[in-house]
């Protein structure tokens, strides 16, 4: 009787239940002219205004061309419109830019060019399926030709500051050869020797007057598109709060010019995991560093 009662209360709980899921559900999919007005007032994909003056490096862009406009509208709609992607461009610049921009300004080269690494590789150690790598996104033999460290134990395309300072090599010698940071940019997509055929071919160095690759094509205005949201992020229709970003890291170094056998247990010496030493460290790239040449690494080690 007990069993046979419970078993009635049971069946009437789920019977409510069942009604309240189904009359809730009906209100959520409504497909009548109520919910259609509501979506229509209160949602909207708008049209960008493009920048009437733009200018790259202090070089000025040629928005007056129709050409330029519509170039330049494709990639600040790509942009504005791929939200996530682009918030989390905020949120990364937040931790690296002021790592960046400091080495940047040692080299003399513009800090424009913060927005190259950014369109490079969204500012996380990515590697393209060409093989270039890191942030600036350096193939393995131009690296070794920048003088990084590149081998089985440590790459240094992953280190932020010695990768940061070898793209602004690479730049350098592209602006003397070419007499222009728009030009200098091109060729850090396309290659030095790549360019210079196009432009014996093409015979202009201008490269808003180039016919390029698809690629190389729309790489200037990725950038220019970048560097507009970044600059009013609001009038793009950004918003965010300071919490929101992502902190700088925050770590202390150690000087090694000795080998390090097992490189967790050199962790574990220092109060942390290898997962903790890798993630401060991704240019370390296996258990171990033989160091056979004595050289002086910087570890940086997390504070506690």
């Amino acid at each position: 009787m007990t069993r046979r009662y419970g078993f009635f209360i049971a069946s009437i709980i789920l019977g409510l239940l069942f009604i309240r899921f189904f009359t809730f559900s009906g209100t959520v999919t409504d497909t009548g002219n109520s919910f259609d007005e509501s979506f229509r007032s209160q949602y909207g994909i708008y049209a960008l205004t493009i920048p009437d003056q733009l200018n790259f490096a202090g070089e000025t862009v040629p928005t007056d061309q129709i050409s330029i406009r519509e170039r330049l509208d494709r990639e600040l709609l790509v942009n504005t419109y791929w939200q996530s992607s682009t918030l989390l461009f905020f949120k990364r610049a937040n931790r690296w830019f002021p790592v960046i921009e400091p080495i940047l300004a040692k080299h003399g080269v513009p800090d424009d060019f913060k927005y190259l690494a950014l369109i490079e590789s969204g500012l996380i150690n990515a590697v393209s399926p060409a093989g270039a790598t890191g942030f600036w996104q350096i193939l393995q033999g131009t690296g070794r030709d920048l003088g990084l460290e590149v081998n089985d134990f440590v790459d240094e395309r992953y280190h932020v500051e010695k990768s940061t300072a070898a793209a602004c090599k690479y730049l350098l010698d592209a602006k003397e050869r070419y007499g222009s940071w728009t030009m200098a940019a091109a060729a850090y997509n396309i290659g030095n020797s790549r360019l210079q055929r196009i432009i014996n071919n093409q015979r202009t160095d201008n490269y808003y007057d180039l016919f390029l690759n698809e690629e190389t094509s729309r790489y200037m205005f990725r950038i220019l598109a970048v560097k507009t949201i970044f600059e009013d992020p609001q009038a793009m229709g950004f918003h965010f709060r300071a919490e929101d970003l992502y902190p700088p890291q925050t770590y202390y170094t150690v000087l090694v010019d000795t080998p390090i056998s097992d490189l967790v247990d050199f962790a574990f010496t220092h109060n942390t995991s290898y997962k903790k030493l890798r993630e401060l460290n991704p240019w370390l790239r296996t258990y171990e560093l033989p160091n056979p040449r004595g050289k002086t690494y910087e570890i940086k080690l997390p504070v506690n």
